[in-house]
């Protein structure tokens, strides 16, 4: 347990990363707090939520009860962190830096998308990010792309990071392989279907019980917003894209993760496609390609990313699944922490998946 003063903010022991977490109240909040409290080389400074301000944060995420006597803060101590982690909905953290400076010495980790596409190249059709210099001093250009399965060297020399989006994330690891391959000559055609808490916390019409329970429906199809920063990465590793990723989103009748198909369709032999997937990930610290077919309960729960590969004549199936709130969210922002900072990849990661 922790020391607080009477802000709600932690004394801290030395040694360790210290933390501050903005929006610390919705679903990726309580998952970042649940993960830092496990994290042997991390410590919470502040949970900032000034709805629930001077509230024990386990009365609003319950399943930390009996794990902390944090409680959330009105207050942004930046000088008293090392790293803060924006929780915010898409389209605040960028607004937040116009209207607040934190240190320069304080590394930024934005779970939202205000970051992730590279002003100076935006995927075809997108628009680029602003590049006027908030008061902090932070712009979009500032930001580094964090999927470690292709920009590792890179976020462990960033000061900051943009974290990537979880059907993103999901269709990235699924793609990426096959676009090292300089396979992606045609239009790709991708499913993936996600649990309600991809849409957040706050209720709405598609994720309460009675709606979701027992129901399938899409969403966004072939408009998705995370579809920029796919095409971004596809084209970091392929050094082109010239064809459509046909995305059609579905909201899955489960709580949590996330399972894509992606057909692919080339003329490469069924034999060098398995084995770039393999040894594109052989040396990943949480994407694994499966020899099996794959399934959704092998990943909730966990920061993993399971990947597979079927091959019929000139068309390549690929599944992968993920945890959207961890690998896809929560969970790779603390894999990337733990890059910038030096740590073990994996710390305060070794989670089980609930497989039965």
């Amino acid at each position: 347990m922790r020391n607080l003063n009477n802000t709600g903010v932690a004394s801290l022991p030395s040694g360790r990363v210290r933390v501050g977490v903005l929006g610390a109240a919705g679903y990726t909040g309580g998952e970042l707090i649940r993960l830092l409290l496990n994290h042997p080389e991390a410590e919470i400074v502040f949970a900032n939520s000034e709805s629930n301000a001077g509230n024990p944060v386990s009365d609003v995420h319950e399943g930390l009860i009996g794990d902390t006597d944090l409680r959330f803060t009105d207050e942004m101590p930046f000088d008293q962190v090392d790293v803060v982690f924006f929780c915010f909905g898409h389209g605040k953290s960028e607004q937040f830096l116009k209207e607040h400076t934190i240190p320069a010495n304080v590394k930024i980790i934005d779970l939202a998308q205000d970051f992730r596409i590279t002003p100076s190249k935006p995927p075809r059709g997108e628009a680029s990010q602003s590049s006027v210099l908030p008061p902090g001093g932070v712009s979009g250009g500032s930001f580094v792309y964090g999927l470690p399965e292709i920009n590792k060297e890179a976020i462990t020399k960033a000061q900051h990071v943009a974290n990537p989006g979880c059907f993103a994330t999901a269709i990235q690891v699924a793609l990426l392989p096959a676009a090292s391959l300089k396979i992606l000559n045609e239009d790709v055609a991708v499913n993936a279907i996600t649990g309600s808490t991809g849409a957040g916390q706050k209720p709405c019409a598609t994720t309460h019980f009675s709606w979701r329970n027992n129901n399938l429906s899409i969403y966004k199809p072939f408009q998705h917003q995370h579809i920029a920063e796919i095409r971004q990465s596809l084209t970091q590793v392929q050094g082109h894209l010239d064809v459509d990723i046909d995305f059609i989103p579905y909201r899955g009748d489960f709580a949590r993760g996330i399972f894509c198909t992606a057909v692919i369709k080339t003329d490469a032999p069924a034999e060098n496609v398995v084995n770039a997937y393999k040894d594109f990930y052989a040396n990943a610290a949480f994407t694994y390609y499966s020899d099996k077919a794959i399934d959704l309960k092998q990943v909730v729960n966990t920061n993993k990313a399971l990947v597979h590969v079927d091959c019929f004549d000139r068309k390549i199936l690929v599944t992968s699944a993920i945890d959207n709130l961890l690998k896809g969210a929560v969970g790779q922002a603390v894999q990337n922490m733990n890059l910038m900072f030096g740590l073990n990849e994996k710390a305060g990661l070794h989670l089980k998946a609930s497989a039965f």
